[in-house]
């Protein structure tokens, strides 16, 4: 098949959707099919576009004149679309309201190619700039879900979502986010990053990863890190991650709170960095709300470390069904602090956990596997 991928920005530090679209069209790229990826300009980085190039993908990308709130305006594609679009078999949008996804469907429409919807969470008009969305949606968003021959949810949580959007079931799959245990077979030794960032063998170190945004939770686990901060003089709490707009008000919430003596930012690490941490990390916390599935809390699985994770994400379905990590209700500091100080205390209940979540990653979220459904996802789709 020849398949076009499409994606608003192309920068791993966006996150999910991102390794998403790169670890997919690698993956499809593998098995024979021609891929090739449009995106924008915007915060572009050349190297990790040449290391899927070299995996045979194409990935080409348009300059973005306008940036309004992340819909990155890119005229150009569209001249492109006019003289390539009739090429490719099928389309598969990542995310929702995007300009990039309403100038392909124009022309998807147009010729007659058919396509899919990956909304990674963003379907609802929910949380910030909600009257914006909702304004995208009148206008064009409605029309991209109702005209999708399929949309690719990640968990039942965002299932939910697409339904509550009007897109009946029969016309959603739940496939959710793939991983690669490969990557995990040589970890970093242990110690590394405590040497790092001069954190002592004997202190307990707590791990949170990924962007510094408002929906994530922050604010629940600095409450919960205050309360622990007060039973226990051990603790480190470590944020990975960059800036997403909401540093300011974490720093500001932990001098409020007289935590800066317990406090790291490290920014956004790269891959080998990022292993580091997870591997000498004592506990995970994934403390989101609205979050439909996550990778982070795998990714310190397969590094031997256990997780904590909130029971309304999609992650959250995954870790109680694999019973390989523990659960809180998001917002209920005193229920997370106690689970913290549980994780902490109990290493044998940690080491079962972590094995058992090895093993259902190993059967059900390897990449290979993931592939294979989405590759029937888009032979059913023809």
């Amino acid at each position: 098949m020849k398949i076009l991928q499409v994606i608003a920005y192309f920068n791993p530090k966006f996150g999910g959707d991102v390794n998403v679209c790169f670890n997919l069209s690698k993956q499809l790229a593998k098995r024979n099919h021609e891929v090739t990826i449009i995106t924008s300009d915007f915060q572009f980085v050349s190297q990790y576009a040449k290391e899927i190039r070299d995996n045979g993908v194409q990935v080409l990308s348009f300059p973005c004149i306008a940036n309004y709130g992340l819909f990155l305006y890119t005229p150009s594609m569209k001249t492109w679309l006019e003289r390539n679009i009739e090429n490719y078999d099928l389309i598969h949008l990542h995310n929702y309201r995007s300009y990039q996804n309403v100038i392909v469907c124009k022309y998807a429409r147009k010729y007659r190619i058919p396509y899919i919807v990956q909304a990674h969470g963003s379907v609802l008009p929910f949380f910030e700039k909600q009257n914006l969305k909702k304004m995208f949606d009148l206008v064009w968003g409605n029309k991209i879900l109702k005209d999708a021959r399929k949309c690719i949810a990640v968990s039942h949580v965002e299932r939910e979502q697409y339904r509550k959007m009007g897109i009946p079931e029969s016309q959603i799959d739940i496939i959710p986010n793939g991983i690669n245990p490969n990557e995990f077979m040589n970890l970093p030794e242990k110690g590394k990053f405590r040497n790092k960032y001069h954190i002592s063998p004997d202190e307990k170190i707590i791990l949170y990863l990924g962007r510094i945004h408002k929906r994530k939770g922050l604010n629940f686990l600095i409450d919960s890190i205050f309360q622990l901060s007060r039973i226990r003089n051990d603790i480190r709490l470590i944020l990975v991650g960059p800036d997403d707009g909401y540093l300011e008000n974490v720093k500001k919430m932990i001098q409020e709170k007289n935590l800066s003596p317990v406090v790291i930012f490290s920014g956004f690490l790269p891959e080998k960095e990022k292993y580091e941490a997870l591997t000498d990390a004592d506990v995970l916390v994934y403390p989101g709300i609205f979050e439909i599935f996550g990778l982070v809390p795998f990714e310190a699985i397969l590094c031997g470390t256990p997780v904590i994770v909130t029971d309304d994400c999609g992650c959250g379905e995954i870790v109680k069904e694999a019973g390989c990590g523990y659960l809180v209700k998001y917002g209920d500091v005193n229920n997370l602090t106690k689970t913290l100080q549980l994780a902490l205390e109990n290493p044998d209940e940690n080491e079962s956990m972590v094995e058992r979540g090895i093993n259902y990653i190993q059967n059900n979220l390897a990449w290979e596997s993931i592939v294979s459904k989405i590759e029937l996802n888009y032979k059913i789709c023809l």
